[in-house]
């Protein structure tokens, strides 16, 4: 029976590690899988999911137009999917999401979700929100903050290294731009900047 999964994290705990020795474990088995990934991030080149241990593997894009069932159904109908692995599955919409528990509900193909929980202001993505909601299996993968103990939160940082407390939900960059923290160490560097 083909399920709904969402694995999330902070940044840095190996995301997009997981998706692609997911890919790869299937590949191996002798089945295919539908990778994609969002199109506003192309800090690996467009369409191209990449890890930051060196990892990599062709996806098919999606941005917030695409509707993901009718060209999954049709990519099925050539080819039978054993699994549809999403990269970066917090900028999906909600109505997206609703789309890949269809493709799990109807076409019995199950869907394997990746991505943040929060932004770097605590707050819930849309697309994880969603997720979090109507997942069928939930996953929380562990980063560490510098104190040791486990990072649930993002922080944003300026071009100066500084942390920053307001901006858009939504500002591409690694580890240039962000840094994964304990609770703690977020509120009280979030505090720090915002005064």
């Amino acid at each position: 029976m083909a399920q709904l999964y969402f694995y999330y994290s902070a940044m840095n705990a190996g995301k997009s590690t997981s998706l692609l020795q997911s890919a790869h474990n299937y590949k191996e088995q002798g089945m295919h899988a539908l990778l994609y990934t969002a199109a506003l991030d192309d800090r690996f080149g467009v369409g191209v999911i990449r890890s930051r241990i060196g990892l990599q593997e062709e996806a098919q894009l999606f941005d917030e137009q695409l509707e993901f069932i009718e060209p999954i159904r049709h990519k099925h109908s050539l080819e039978p999917l054993a699994c549809v692995l999403v990269d970066e599955a917090q900028f999906l919409s909600a109505a997206q999401v609703d789309e890949l528990a269809e493709v799990v509900d109807e076409l019995n193909i199950p869907v394997l979700c990746f991505g943040i929980r929060t932004d770097f202001q605590g707050q819930l993505f849309p697309g994880s929100a969603r997720l979090l909601a109507i997942a069928d299996k939930l996953a929380e993968l562990k980063t560490v903050c510098q104190c040791g103990r486990k990072a649930t939160m993002t922080v944003r940082l300026d071009e100066a290294g500084n942390v920053v407390a307001a901006g858009e939900q939504i500002d591409i960059g690694g580890n240039e731009r962000y840094e994964s923290k304990c609770r703690r160490h977020h509120r009280e560097l979030m505090r720090k900047a915002g005064t």
